[in-house]
């Protein structure tokens, strides 16, 4: 990658775009509901039983021209979901602003690991252990999404959950490989611990991307 394209991305006028592409919303709270998604590449958080892994190498996906990724999503929907990757591993400012001068509504979905940069209209913060979120993000979380691997993410949950606002809406997502095993544990947990609710990948079941 040259100098001045180094610059570009750094400034976010240029970000590395591992894919983009119209669908359902799977997860969370706007589960079943269409958007267009673009998923940025570059991620060192590690989770070891990340679903897309090819996302975390930046320098494999080409830096795109923000403007470009910005007149694609505004084709397809006025909902456009900003996702990795970790995307806040990048400025966010300038696609964001872009989306939005367009009339999109922009959600993130972010471990919150990094500073959070651009507008965001919805937030999914999705915490990992590995490198918690910053406070800010914990602050603005229109939701949380802790993904259960084993019984010790339930402990994990409430941590998360002691830190973000009032208002923010908490889920308990299945790790999928190992759905089988803690489905059963988490529906246990939200019957006794209302105020969370199931988040489900339903487009894994629905076999689409």
């Amino acid at each position: 990658m040259n100098k001045e394209i180094l610059e570009l991305v750094s400034k976010g006028e240029m970000l590395p775009l591992m894919e983009e592409f119209y669908t359902i919303q799977g997860e969370g709270y706007h589960k079943g509901t269409a958007a267009y998604f673009v998923r940025i590449g570059g991620c060192d958080v590690g989770c070891h039983w990340c679903d897309v892994k090819e996302s975390w190498n930046a320098n494999l996906h080409p830096p795109t021209k923000t403007a470009s990724i910005i007149e694609n999503a505004t084709k397809y929907s006025d909902t456009v979901v900003v996702t990795g990757g970790e995307p806040l591993t990048w400025n966010m400012t300038n696609l964001t602003e872009g989306l939005k001068a367009k009339g999109a509504m922009v959600h993130i979905e972010t471990s919150g690991a990094y500073e959070l940069t651009g507008t965001w209209d919805w937030i999914c913060l999705s915490p990992k252990k590995m490198k918690l979120p910053t406070k800010e993000v914990y602050e603005k979380a229109n939701e949380l999404k802790v993904i259960v691997y084993n019984k010790d993410d339930f402990r994990f949950a409430e941590e998360q959950a002691a830190k973000v606002n009032e208002d923010c809406i908490l889920y308990l997502q299945p790790e999928w490989s190992k759905r089988d095993k803690v489905i059963p544990l988490i529906v246990d947990y939200v019957m006794k611990h209302p105020k969370w609710k199931v988040s489900l990948q339903t487009h894994k079941y629905l076999n689409i991307p």
